[in-house]
């Protein structure tokens, strides 16, 4: 049985291109697109398979798109499971504008699921004899599924005793947190959501982060704070890492990335700085990847013996 479960509700097939500008009103010729299998919780399961790491890759795929997002991971060698559903996967885009170096991601809703469908997703996660010990469900909820989604999935998860790992946004994070998890890896926007103040200075980010856990929403916090680098926060530690200063193509699925490392050197027995200081590295790889390509093995390796870290 896998170590690591990746759930996915709401997963993507990944396009993404380039043009010389946007323009309105007119036909903008593209690049060639790169095509990838999408989506937070199946990003992070190809993370985790790089790494070296069982794991399995468990999504909701319907149509032609779903079958390609499959293919796709068969071809990388994921394990996965597809849990069928009637409507189509959807489709996400990223367009690269080379003029000014910006990126523009265009994300539809994702196919609505019938109550059946989802109570299916559910029912798998319970099949697995021995238990995980570890399920990460990540990304947004597809419509027809209620905000509890996630939330639903901590609760399975700890009846399995496994480490529950969420990264999510709006209500469907506050739910899963209501409910309890081991890790949330939320960015600033999304921790100021929460707590509904500002967090303009790195205090009242960890006193943040520590209120959550005191809480008992959440065992631990991975604080993504974008170019200001991350921190990692327990009842116990709290560290801050500084950013790399990396030359970025994509941040598509940079935050995958960063929790796929961190949570595959959590499990190897890492300590705390050292799984930041991976988690980092691979979301630095991540960013000079271009599309939804991701870290690779390799880089994640050399860049972490890169990373500055200090207490808070």
């Amino acid at each position: 049985m896998p170590r690591f479960i990746t759930f996915t509700p709401n997963p993507a097939l990944d396009i993404a291109t380039s043009v010389d500008q946007l323009v309105d009103a007119h036909k903008l010729r593209c690049d060639a697109p790169q095509v990838h299998p999408g989506g937070g919780g199946i990003n992070v399961a190809r993370v985790l398979h790089r790494l070296g790491a069982d794991v399995l890759a468990l999504y909701t795929a319907g149509g032609s798109t779903g079958a390609r997002v499959h293919a796709l991971l068969q071809a990388e060698g994921v394990p996965d499971q597809a849990l069928a559903v009637a409507a189509d996967t959807r489709e996400s885009f990223t367009v690269h504008e080379r003029s000014s170096g910006r990126e523009y991601r265009f994300v539809l809703p994702g196919p609505s699921l019938s109550a059946a469908e989802w109570q299916a997703c559910l029912q798998q996660l319970t099949q697995f004899d021995p238990p995980p010990a570890w399920v990460i469900s990540s990304g947004s909820l597809p419509p027809g599924v209620d905000d509890d989604g996630h939330a639903q999935v901590a609760r399975l998860a700890q009846r399995m005793k496994a480490r529950m790992v969420v990264d999510s946004s709006g209500p469907a994070l506050r739910a899963a947190l209501q409910a309890g998890v081991w890790l949330c890896k939320p960015s600033l926007r999304e921790l100021a959501g929460l707590t509904g103040a500002e967090l303009n200075s790195l205090t009242q980010q960890k006193q943040a982060a520590h209120t959550l856990i005191a809480q008992g929403q959440a065992h631990m916090v991975a604080l993504s704070l974008g170019a200001a680098g991350a921190m990692l926060v327990t009842a116990q530690e709290s560290l801050l890492a500084e950013a790399l200063p990396v030359t970025v193509a994509s941040s598509v699925g940079a935050g995958d990335s960063f929790l796929g490392g961190l949570v595959w050197a959590l499990d190897t027995g890492s300590t705390l700085h050292e799984a930041l200081a991976t988690a980092v590295a691979a979301g630095a790889s991540a960013v000079m990847a271009t599309g939804t390509a991701l870290c690779q093995a390799d880089a994640v390796h050399s860049l972490r013996q890169q990373v500055r870290i200090r207490p808070l």
